[in-house]
């Protein structure tokens, strides 16, 4: 069930290394295409999410509530790609999506900034010039992208179990240094605990949309914590009937599992979309 994550810098072979990885190993490569192809089977439509993928969202999109929706469906696509074990995911903040998880390898990719150049230009058939301006809008959509949605420092390698500099390394050996770790480090003890947060993770996301999106009770900032048969809201509504309704809701997919609620009760609190 083993999952690794890789981030990537514009021009660090980070899709090649994806894709050698998930041969050598017999894993699923889950990319964009992947995702979005999964965002479309909920019926929501790609055109709406392309102002925030991998990038920060400006300030009039960051006011909309399809800012949240996107960041909703994203995690949805993501946590169902990862339900179904033996995955690869390149990009969209996967790596903070499952921080934590016992059984998921986080790396980062990146390389010095003059191969990096040489790379783009010849990607993209251009100029040293517009080869910058390229990788310098890259990596400033995507330092926004994961401050704004996860609050993390994207290049900081210590946020990640490990960091490759592909300027002096082939996809086919940092798939090969990949796969060294992950047979040291996931046993099947690691893996077996991997399952069961997965679903953790998958129960309390299914448990948040069905409140949310099927119910439409307005819980501000609602967040779902499973744990051992223990679940937990949290968040902040208007009125205790609303925080009722959330619990309510709740317990329809809770299964064997107990209820227990933190949400704050606000009287008069709103919030703009």
């Amino acid at each position: 069930m083993a999952i690794i994550t890789i981030s990537r810098e514009l021009a660090a072979l980070g899709d090649e290394t994806a894709q050698e990885l998930a041969k050598l190993l017999q894993y699923r490569f889950i990319d964009k295409s992947a995702l979005e192809e999964r965002i479309k089977s909920y019926g929501i439509t790609g055109h709406k999410f392309q102002r925030y993928d991998e990038r920060k969202p400006s300030f009039l999109a960051s006011l909309s509530q399809d800012r949240d929706n996107y960041l909703h469906y994203l995690k949805t696509a993501v946590l169902t790609e990862a339900g179904q074990g033996k995955a690869v995911i390149i990009g969209r903040g996967a790596s903070v999506i499952f921080k934590n998880v016992p059984g998921v390898l986080s790396v980062f990719l990146g390389a010095p900034l003059g191969i990096r150049i040489e790379r783009v230009k010849s990607y993209f058939h251009c100029d040293d010039k517009r080869a910058r301006q390229l990788i310098e809008q890259s990596d400033k959509d995507r330092k926004g992208f994961h401050h704004y949605f996860f609050d993390m420092e994207w290049q900081r390698p210590g946020n990640y179990h490990l960091a490759l500099n592909t300027g002096h390394l082939s996809p086919s050996i940092c798939a090969e240094i990949i796969k060294y770790l992950r047979d040291q480090l996931i046993t099947e003890e690691i893996e077996a605990q991997n399952a069961i947060r997965l679903k953790e993770l998958i129960l309390a996301h299914q448990i948040k949309h069905h409140i949310l999106y099927d119910k439409e009770v307005p819980i501000h900032f609602m967040e779902v914590e499973v744990f051992q048969q223990q679940i937990t809201l949290y968040g902040v509504a208007n009125a205790q009937s609303i925080a009722d309704s959330g619990i309510f809701a709740a317990q329809e997919l809770a299964g064997s599992g107990s209820v227990n609620s933190e949400i704050q009760i606000v009287q008069e609190y709103n919030v703009i979309h």
